[in-house]
């Protein structure tokens, strides 16, 4: 999931996508590179569960899946409380510490 939106390109086709259903064309055009550059691109956010292809007619179109997307933000966020409380325990133990030596340094 990281690796494929690690890369810009890829970012930008899901942004693309998050304002609807697109062909794999409309998806290039923007794009000053090949075909099957952008389809690559366009696998690996397939593999990632980030996007869906479906047929109608002579159609194909993607789709954005959103779900993944909102599996890694609440794994983000947890991270981050996990994190903002470890860092707000530093802060607590140098302010004692700190404390502690200005303590040392009265006469």
């Amino acid at each position: 999931m990281f690796a494929a939106l690690a890369d810009p390109t890829r970012r930008a086709l899901l942004a693309k996508l998050a304002q609807g259903q697109a062909t794999v064309g409309e998806l290039a055009a923007p794009f000053s590179m090949s075909a099957p550059a952008i389809s690559q691109h366009l696998k690996v956010l397939e593999r990632a569960e980030l996007v869906t292809r479906t047929t109608q007619a002579q159609w194909r179109t993607l789709s954005l899946r959103a779900e993944p997307l909102d599996e890694v933000s609440r794994w983000i966020e947890q991270q981050r409380r996990d994190w903002n409380l470890r860092l707000d325990a530093l802060e607590q133990h140098v302010d004692n510490m700190q404390k502690l030596d200005r303590e040392k340094e009265k006469p």
